[in-house]
């Protein structure tokens, strides 16, 4: 039991590494996002907004892809290990909005990358901050269901 207790906590205390370094990536994007959303006009050939927008973009990208390709699968491979059926099962419906919110996401990066007409920037932001913001209350309830509940299995 004691040799369950040191593997799991070998095996799925680097999770937490990746959670701290996602969310550290999370707390730069909303920076980002902040910064250029305080502007209430954009015009064509405003560089410092392309600048900006150039960067959260990047980093919109690299956050979601952290966060399918990486996080995500991470945290449903430990609550399969725990055999935590329940956890497992509220997740898929988190995930499924989690979802919607990448199709925005990805929408606007495509769409950004594309033009340097910035007439609709401040309503996109909009949106784009309104995904974001159910984007993270699901994510931070996968983590709570799959990560943080089972902490004590790994002291």
């Amino acid at each position: 039991m004691l040799e369950n207790c040191k593997s799991a906590r070998e095996r799925w205390g680097g999770v937490s590494d990746i959670i701290d370094r996602w969310l550290l990536s999370r707390q730069a994007l909303l920076v980002r996002f902040c910064a250029l959303s305080e502007k209430k006009a954009f015009s064509e050939g405003d560089n410092e907004a392309g600048d900006n927008l150039r960067q959260l973009c990047q980093q919109l990208v690299d956050y979601v892809s952290a966060g399918h390709f990486e996080v995500y699968e991470q945290l449903i491979r430990e609550g399969k290990d725990f055999g935590d059926k329940i956890a497992l099962e509220e997740c898929r419906s988190l995930y499924q909005g989690i979802d919607g919110t990448t199709d925005i996401a990805i929408d606007f990066n495509d769409k950004y990358l594309e033009t340097d007409d910035l007439s609709s920037l401040a309503q996109d932001l909009s949106q784009l901050g309104e995904a974001l913001e159910n984007r993270f209350e699901s994510e931070d309830k996968m983590i709570a269901l799959l990560h943080t509940a089972h902490k004590n299995q790994l002291a």
